[in-house]
């Protein structure tokens, strides 16, 4: 689907998301209308996100399959083509929990139940006001927090060795989240390649077993893996690894932050 119209926001930022600040929230706007956008945009400014805004879901795809997003507005004037990318969007990797706020022009009583089985968190109708999208932001806060929290890069050097097919490659973690890691190899595999990931944490002889794909690639011998399965005893080895180094770094980003005793 493609719309007629071409916005110019103030602030349309399509870097990836290693390149922004890790302290600073990251919204996605889908959405044809430029007086709505510039709406979402204050209110998202005023509480310390910026935003990639997009008058055309054409263009979305290669936003949320290859960066991570703290929250999503899909506000489209066909509100079957918005359940749809709400679909498309919880199939992706990065975003398949990232809050998604669908404001809608369809009244209909079908519209509410179909945007919730698709994927949707908030269903809101047209027209909506700074005081609404604010109250939606304050209520999505706690899952936008375990979201960031979930995608945190630890910076860690760990063994690693990654397969795909019949190659194995052997490597080192560049940074480690819950969800991936940036890896050094002597090669890379191409982008989306499904690959089993082995993660022999510090000290430990048992490698984590995990299943994900490449989703990013920055040079000849550096590749981002997203993890697409862990199993529960990986996944909590993972976390009790993680979680540690995790909070230190946001203690931290506070002290930095408010110096004062």
């Amino acid at each position: 689907m493609k719309f007629e119209i071409e916005l110019e926001p103030r602030n349309i930022d399509a870097r990836p998301v290693s390149a922004t600040k890790e302290s600073q929230k990251r919204a996605l706007i889908i959405n044809d209308e430029p007086t709505l956008c510039t709406l979402i945009q204050d209110v998202l400014e005023s509480a310390d996100t910026e935003a990639v805004v997009l008058g055309e879901s054409v263009h979305a795809e290669e936003h949320y399959h290859a960066e991570k997003f703290d929250v999503i507005f899909i506000g489209l004037s066909g509100p079957a083509d918005g359940i749809e990318l709400v679909k498309k969007i919880r199939k992706s990797g990065f975003n398949w929990k990232t809050p998604i706020i669908v404001i809608s022009d369809d009244p209909s009583p079908g519209a509410l139940p179909e945007g919730f089985a698709a994927g949707a968190t908030f269903l809101v109708y047209k027209p909506i006001d700074r005081a609404h999208l604010n109250r939606l932001i304050r209520v999505t806060h706690g899952t936008i927090e375990h979201e960031i929290r979930r995608f945190r890069r630890v910076p860690v050097n760990v063994k690693v060795r990654v397969r795909s097919g019949s190659t194995e490659l052997a490597g080192e973690t560049l940074d480690l989240s819950l969800n991936g890691a940036l890896i050094s190899a002597p090669q890379t595999f191409p982008r989306g390649a499904a690959v089993e990931v082995s993660l022999y944490l510090s000290g430990e002889m048992n490698p984590i077993i995990g299943r994900g794909r490449v989703v990013r690639i920055l040079n000849e011998n550096q590749m981002a893996i997203l993890l697409d399965y862990l199993p529960r005893d990986g996944n909590g080895r993972l976390q009790e690894y993680l979680l540690p180094k995790i909070e230190e770094i946001e203690s931290q980003a506070k002290l930095a932050a408010d110096p004062s005793p």
